[in-house]
């Protein structure tokens, strides 16, 4: 009777084990961007700039942005809610304003989907400054009073 205990809760265990290993072969989109960062260099007080990140859906079935959020409110993206069907192309747009802060900046903005890959990091980077003052012409003009 012992041996029979043993032998049937090691059945359960082998069988709980499979059950736990058993893989999802659902089909997933796959998202694939040509970048995933971008460097806008020098970026002045006030000014917006902005960069489309691209990207394809290499999977077998549609794929679905579910949110994409920036890591601060100086960015804004833009992104289309309407399924990417396989082979099919997409863009991400990330706007920065330029405000206060002077500096190396670098944001972040996260795109989640239903791909394999679920979550994405797009980063944006520059050099926030102040905008360059109008240079001062180095010649005097007087004015005489008269010819």
């Amino acid at each position: 009777m012992k041996k029979l205990t043993i032998a049937f809760l090691f059945l359960i265990a082998s069988i709980s084990s499979i059950a736990q290993t058993k893989k999802d072969d659902t089909p997933k989109p796959v998202i694939s961007f040509e970048k995933l960062s971008h460097d806008f260099g020098k970026v002045y007080d006030g000014k917006s700039v902005s960069y489309e990140f691209v990207f394809v859906n290499t999977g077998k079935v549609p794929l679905i942005l579910t949110n994409v959020q920036p890591s601060c409110g100086c960015t804004t993206p833009e992104w289309p809610r309407e399924p990417i069907m396989p082979g099919q192309k997409g863009k991400i747009k990330a706007i920065y304003t330029a405000g206060t802060f002077r500096g190396a900046f670098s944001k972040s903005i996260s795109v989640v989907s239903n791909a394999e890959q679920s979550a994405v990091q797009l980063i944006i980077k520059g050099t926030s400054e102040d905008m360059p003052k109008e240079p001062s012409s180095p010649v005097r003009i007087e004015q005489s009073g008269g010819f």
